[in-house]
């Protein structure tokens, strides 16, 4: 089990968001201010990834805005990230996206995150890291199942309230929302109060 424990570290070759590739990429020198989203898919120039890699992109400011850094990471070769890149979304490309993908072309990474799939591909691993490195939340999909970027960025709020405020977040909780204290009494009166909502 990879959550509340420290995330695999690892230094890779990876293309950054302006396309210089970097054979030293380390990840625990790249999270963000308040922490990462480190997500696996399986292959470049194949039919889910394109749409969760541009959807990633165009969500990158909401990311940012909360300090944390997006990494994107595959089986895949840097030149095979750096053509993807390069080739137009109309034309199966994923375009200019601004944050890095690492190469995994030994397969290390997707095994030390336990998304490898057989010796092949790494599954739809998503893995929220805390600023410390602490891994806090994560999900695998199948395949042919595209992730939710709504979802990931309601778990980055979930994370930095519960890191500002020391309270819980009860189900179905979105930033703005309330949070619960973690004792009985707390439990008590958020569900006396929200408990229909539920």
């Amino acid at each position: 089990m990879i959550v509340t424990n420290k995330a695999p570290d690892f230094t890779a070759t990876a293309v950054l968001g302006n396309n210089q590739i970097v054979e030293d990429f380390n990840l625990y020198e790249n999270i963000g201010e308040k922490g990462a989203v480190l997500f696996f898919y399986p292959l470049d120039f194949t039919f889910v990834c394109p749409s969760e890699l541009i959807a990633f992109d165009h969500r990158l400011k909401e990311f940012e805005d909360r300090g944390i850094q997006v990494i994107g990471c595959s089986v895949d070769s840097q030149f095979s990230h750096f053509a993807w890149k390069n080739t137009a979304v109309n034309e199966g490309g994923i375009g200019q996206v601004k944050y890095p993908l690492v190469a995994d072309l030994n397969k290390q990474i997707a095994r030390d995150f336990d998304v490898l799939l057989g010796d092949s591909v790494a599954l739809r691993g998503s893995f929220l890291i805390d600023a410390d490195g602490t891994v806090r939340h994560a999900v695998v999909n199948d395949l042919p199942l595209g992730r939710n970027i709504d979802e990931m960025l309601r778990m980055i709020d979930a994370m930095l309230f519960t890191n500002e405020h020391g309270e819980v977040c009860p189900a179905g909780w979105v930033k703005g929302d309330e949070g619960m204290k973690a004792d009985t009494e707390g439990v008590a009166e958020y569900l006396g109060k929200h408990a229909d909502e539920l």
